[in-house]
């Protein structure tokens, strides 16, 4: 047996100055993947995610997989003697994630100019609504408005209606993996380039605008806006969710030109997969209406296993839309690892989901859940120099 291998960010020293979802998601990804993570919180409450969505015995579920891995640290921000534990945390940090308003660390002597002349070799990765600069920086941003400004929402939903939003916090979510990204490639410029250290600016908007595709070229070359389509996918046919006889959804994906073909010969329809016309995606787009109407009249003669099973024979990309109870049953999620089991404080067993992604020689872990508030004070204050009285005496001023 060799011996296990340490994880890849094993050494690496990140600090946590962000709170909800961007930047301790972007963190979360670091600490799953062995860097050692010190979550700053306010002494009074901590991180406002701990109360957030369903709760179990008084604490967020969604906080245990957030800030696992984590290690939680009191600190008041806003008087100097928490300033400086900050800044005596940084003399060694790698990175610095915040995901304050513009200018609330500066105001705190605790900003990239401070910072960085303390550990020239320092990285931050910033997470804000709009970004450091620009006549919006000063705006108050959370996801669902990077969301809109990003373009996101405005192709989102049914034409009739107005724009939805996902069931999730994606628009903060992206920003943080691109905050991951940044870090990481600003860590192997320092250590591999022999550059300095310097800061990650990542906007919400700018982050969900990234991701929308042709969206700005063909409005800038056709003068085309593109608008919502429901389930469809735009200009690639057929790409849909159709209704079973069963009452559920299934998805189908049979926009490549060989892959609708076979589709339509599993439906019996062969005068549409050999019909010249339709054989490519240029074809099949303006008779989108009438191959929908096709396929959903299949689907709704035939409940949702039957409809997969034909279609997987036929090797056509498709697949039911899973709700919770469907995912923690299903046998690939549990042979993927994707369904870890732990234990909450009270020692009720609960699933977390896997981590991503899968490296095959130095995976993620989880080491533990998300922890107590100021679980690790006496550890990380200790280490800084702060001998039992003295932490005594900050707790007894509210400063941890």
């Amino acid at each position: 047996m060799s011996e296990p291998k340490p994880p890849p960010l094993k050494g690496i020293k990140v600090i946590e100055l962000g709170t909800l979802i961007a930047g301790p998601f972007c963190s979360r990804i670091l600490a799953e993947f062995g860097a050692e993570v010190i979550k700053i919180e306010s002494p009074d409450g901590g991180d406002q995610l701990r109360q957030w969505r369903k709760m179990y015995e008084g604490t967020s579920l969604w906080w245990y997989a957030q800030a696992r891995n984590k290690k939680s640290v009191t600190v008041n921000l806003r008087v100097p003697e928490g300033q400086e534990i900050v800044r005596k945390l940084a003399v060694d940090a790698d990175i610095v994630i915040e995901n304050f308003r513009p200018g609330a660390l500066e105001k705190w002597n605790i900003g990239w100019e401070q910072l960085s002349k303390i550990n020239s070799r320092l990285i931050m990765v910033r997470l804000s609504g709009y970004g450091q600069t620009g006549p919006y920086r000063d705006r108050p941003g959370f996801g669902v408005v990077g969301e809109a400004m990003g373009g996101m929402r405005y192709v989102t939903g049914y034409a009739d209606r107005p724009p939805v939003r996902l069931g999730i916090s994606i628009g903060d979510s992206i920003a943080a993996l691109y905050g991951v990204i940044g870090a990481m490639m600003a860590l192997h410029h320092r250590n591999i380039n022999g550059g300095r250290g310097q800061f990650v600016d990542v906007a919400l908007y700018e982050a969900v605008f990234s991701m929308m595709e042709s969206l700005v070229p063909e409005f800038d070359v056709l003068g085309f806006v593109r608008e919502r389509a429901g389930n469809a996918l735009p200009g690639i046919v057929p790409s849909n969710t159709y209704p079973t006889r069963d009452g559920r959804f299934v998805i189908i994906g049979a926009n490549n030109d060989s892959i609708f073909k076979r589709m339509m010969a599993a439906l019996g329809r062969m005068d549409l997969a050999d019909d010249p016309s339709l054989a490519t995606n240029a074809g099949r787009v303006p008779r989108t209406a009438e191959l929908d109407q096709v396929i959903a009249g299949w689907t709704q003669q035939h409940d949702l296993e039957h409809v997969l099973a034909v279609l997987e024979k036929a090797e056509v990309p498709s697949g039911k839309v899973y709700d919770a109870a469907d995912i923690v049953k299903d046998v690939h999620y549990q042979a993927r690892n994707m369904l870890e089991q732990h234990r909450l404080p009270d020692g009720k067993e609960f699933k977390l989901p896997g981590i991503v992604p899968k490296l095959s020689d130095t995976p993620g872990a989880t080491e533990w859940v998300g922890p107590a508030l100021g679980a690790h004070n006496t550890e990380v204050l200790s280490a800084l120099g702060y001998d039992a009285a003295a932490q005594q005496e900050l707790k007894k001023r509210g400063i941890i």
